[in-house]
């Protein structure tokens, strides 16, 4: 995963996933311009074994945090970074399992085909909790996601997950016991979304029984 080389930067001119476009308006009677950015409707799943009392979460290396996490400089024209001053490692993520709204069928069902391709576990949809949908990215995007709970048994799991190479996913799987993972939601070391966070509170708030949970 954090076997990255030969990172450099370069201008988007179209993308399979990222939509730009520049919307004008006028609010109070003053013309305005704000660029937008379309990144898809999404869905994303708080998973956790109460067998075994723990968080499913996935990892892996997201460019963008990468990207934030460095500085730049340019080489015969091209900005590049630093790979021996900047490693891999301040890319790599924490995360729910989640996916993208680009398939013709419901939420649900887009979030049962991501716990199996992202973390191997077929799960039913009658075990899959829907929490609420919120915005993301209001101030560049603000397209709508939908989160999940589901609870997984040892049974479940029909595949080692890891996500589809046919998509360029290279995800693993990190199992977080319950004790810790409100210690995780305050780690400023893990890189993780403020989805993630609000997952985790939601479960303590009304999920979690300490005594037999």
């Amino acid at each position: 995963m954090e076997n990255i080389q030969d990172v450099s930067i370069e201008t988007c001119t179209e993308s399979k996933y990222l939509r730009p476009y520049r919307l004008r308006y006028k609010q109070n009677g003053r013309e305005k311009i704000w660029d937008v950015m379309d990144t898809g409707d999404s869905v994303s799943i708080l998973v956790y074994n109460p067998f075994r009392k723990v968080f499913i979460f996935v990892k892996q290396f997201r460019p963008a945090v990468y990207s934030c996490n460095s500085k730049k400089y340019e080489e015969n024209g091209v900005k590049k970074i630093d790979l021996e001053k900047y490693p891999a490692k301040l890319g790599v993520t924490h995360e729910l399992c989640a996916g993208l709204v680009d398939k013709d069928c419901s939420v649900i069902e887009i979030a049962q085909q991501e716990l199996l391709e992202e973390l191997g576990y077929k799960v039913p949809l009658y075990k899959i909790e829907k929490i609420t949908t919120f915005r993301s990215g209001v101030g560049a995007s603000g397209n709508l996601q939908t989160m999940f709970y589901s609870e997984v048994s040892d049974v479940m799991k029909v595949n080692a997950g890891g996500g589809l190479e046919s998509e360029g996913e290279l995800i693993e799987t990190v199992e977080i016991p319950v004790t810790k993972g409100r210690e995780m939601i305050y780690d400023e070391s893990i890189n993780k979304p403020a989805g993630m966070m609000f997952g985790l509170l939601w479960f303590y708030e009304n999920k979690y029984k300490p005594s037999g949970y």
